[in-house]
Parts: C-alpha cells; sequence; structure tokens
C-alpha cells in the first residue's frame, strides 16, 4: 500500500540549479530565464553557496540541477566539493545525454543517483514532449550509468500529453533496471503555465497514477508520487512552515515552495555568498494563511484544478507540492 511521506523536520534538501541552460526544449520545462537568470554558477560561487547551506544543514541531501547540470564543465568539481563538505547525499537531474564525460569523472562512492528525465515509453511518444533523439539518449545514458555502478531513478512527468502512455512504462523501467521511478504531476510553471489542457482531473490522477505506481513496485522498483489531493481525514500542512528545502537558481534567488518561481517572491537569496531573508512580502508570509482548499499556492498560482459545490466550499483539498506517497519496492 502506498505510504504517505511526511516531510522530514530532521532533514534538509538543497536544490542547487547550476545553470540554465539546456540543449533540449521541453514542452513543460519550469525554468524561467527571466526569473531564475541566464549565468553559470562559476564554481567558487557554488563552493561558497554549498558552504553556507552545509553549515546551516550538516548532512542535508544535495540535488545538482539545471537547465541541463552536465553541461557545467565544473560539475566533478562541484560534487568533490560537495562531499568534502559534509553533504549526507548528492543526486544529479539530467536529461541523459551526459555531457563532458560525466560517468568517467565521478563515482558511484560520491554520487549517490544519477536521475533521468524522461516523459514517454517509445521515442514517438518522448521526442513529441522532450525534443527530436531524446528518448535514445536518455535511455542509453540510463543503461550506461547503470553499467558503471551508480544507482538510478527516473522521473516522468505526466500530462494530458502522455497519461495513457503511461501504463506502458513499466517494462521500459524493468529493462533499464532503474532502482527509483519518479511519477511527477505537471505544474504551469515556466513553458507550462498558459497550457491548462496540459494537467490532469483530480479523477484522471487518482484513477491511474496510484493503480500503474503499484504496478511499478511489484516490480522491485521503488515509487515515489505526489499525494496532490489530500483525503478528508487528512491535515493540510505546509512543508514551507515546517520542512527545509531551498530551490536556489544561479541569479541568487532562493525559493522555500517550488510553486512560486515564476514570480518574485523568494523569501531568501544569496548577497556576497551569504543567505538572506527578505523582507516581506514574500512566499513565506503567504504559507502562514489558512484556506478551505489547502495549499495557498496552488489556489493562487492555477486556482483551475479546484472545484466547488453549489454553495461555494471546496469539494476537495489540495495538498502540499512536496507531499509525496512512496511505495517499497515489491509492495
Amino acid at each position: 500500500m502506498p505510504q504517505t511521506v511526511s516531510f522530514a523536520k530532521h532533514a534538509a534538501n538543497v536544490f542547487l540549479h547550476l545553470l540554465t541552460q539546456c540543449n533540449l526544449r521541453c514542452r513543460h520545462c519550469y525554468i524561467n530565464p527571466a526569473q531564475h537568470g541566464t549565468e553559470r554558477l562559476r564554481l567558487a560561487t557554488a563552493e561558497a553557496w554549498m558552504a553556507e547551506l552545509a553549515r546551516r544543514h550538516p548532512n542535508a541531501n544535495l540535488i545538482l540541477l539545471g537547465g541541463e547540470p552536465t553541461l557545467h564543465p565544473e560539475l566533478p568539481e562541484i560534487v568533490s566539493s560537495a562531499r568534502k563538505l559534509g553533504y549526507g547525499s548528492i543526486t544529479i537531474d539530467t536529461n541523459g545525454y551526459l555531457f563532458h564525460d560525466i560517468l568517467e569523472r565521478v563515482t558511484p562512492a560520491e554520487v549517490e543517483y544519477f536521475s533521468f528525465s524522461l516523459d514517454g515509453s517509445t521515442a514517438e511518444r518522448n521526442d513529441a514532449i522532450r525534443g527530436q533523439g531524446s528518448f535514445e539518449a536518455c535511455t542509453r545514458g540510463a543503461k550506461r550509468a547503470k553499467a558503471k555502478g551508480f544507482r538510478t531513478s527516473l522521473i516522468f512527468t505526466v500530462s494530458a500529453l502522455n497519461l495513457d502512455d503511461l501504463a506502458q512504462m513499466p517494462p521500459l523501467l524493468a529493462e533499464l533496471n532503474v532502482d527509483r521511478f519518479f511519477i511527477q504531476v505537471i505544474g504551469l510553471r515556466g513553458q507550462a503555465q498558459d497550457q491548462l489542457d496540459l494537467q490532469l482531473t483530480r479523477d484522471q490522477w487518482l484513477t491511474r497514477i496510484p493503480a500503474i505506481a503499484r504496478q511499478v513496485a511489484r516490480l522491485g522498483i521503488a515509487v515515489t508520487y505526489p499525494k496532490v489531493y489530500l483525503s478528508a481525514g487528512d491535515a493540510f500542512e505546509c512543508a514551507g512552515q515546517v520542512a527545509d528545502n531551498y530551490f536556489i537558481f544561479p541569479n541568487g534567488r532562493v525559493y522555500r515552495c517550488p510553486l512560486c518561481e515564476d514570480f518574485a517572491l523568494h523569501s531568501h537569496c544569496f548577497v556576497d555568498n551569504r543567505l538572506i531573508r527578505r523582507p516581506p512580502i514574500t512566499e513565506q508570509d503567504l504559507f502562514r494563511l489558512t484556506i478551505a482548499e489547502g495549499c495557498v499556492m496552488n489556489q493562487l498560482i492555477q486556482p483551475n484544478n479546484m472545484r466547488y459545490a453549489p454553495d461555494g466550499r471546496p469539494l476537495y483539498r489540495i495538498a502540499c507540492c512536496l507531499l509525496k506517497e512512496e511505495i517499497a519496492p515489491g509492495g
């Protein structure tokens, strides 16, 4: 059975975007250069920012992202510095092209996971969303990483474009021998912010996603996906209030909630390589609001996924986007 994973109050997660450059143009990409910048972090800057977060949160989990992080020529040095700073785990999110011979320049002792993004079970389905040739590059990259001894995960962003194809993923996941499978809900952010037709309905999510997740878990693969909709007895809790997650962009913006990233609502920023709390009004002030719909940021940014009774009461509540369901291998 799926188990809801509570926010780990004793753990911190640092999502460090090293650059916004990418070789692909995915239809649902959340990167917004106007808000996140176009620069590439210098090694010294990346090291200083990682050190600042490591001082605040020893043993934090570090996720290195882009854009495409393997386009950063100093990624191996960044990984090595993170290890020396005491980060508990390091994950590299990648589209699978694995530039700069990254698999030859880091080791499984340094990088816990290479996490690959794929949005279809075939080249035809995936490449229509992520770009020509991306299916072949991603699957080849995942196999190479596995052969090198790295643990691998695969992220599938489900939308109206590929919902029907999600059920075809289990055989491919078994072939790639991935350790974890992440099903991600599409958000109206970045390139997708005006594409309302990409979002799934509540019925589509609840009737399709958990069943496919259980099917994948029976193959011996751990599965994680957002809870999205709270049940009647569930209490709403905001990760921005009770957990330590930092979403850091090359221009120095630091968010605590990924839904806010298209707006200058970031609660923190880096100034002279120090993490500074910004004055109101920021996302942190909005997190304190209590509404019947659940997540305040969802209601502000993508309210079309709510439905109401004739008397105006919401028919359900939206969970914090960082609240996950998890199924253990074989579950």
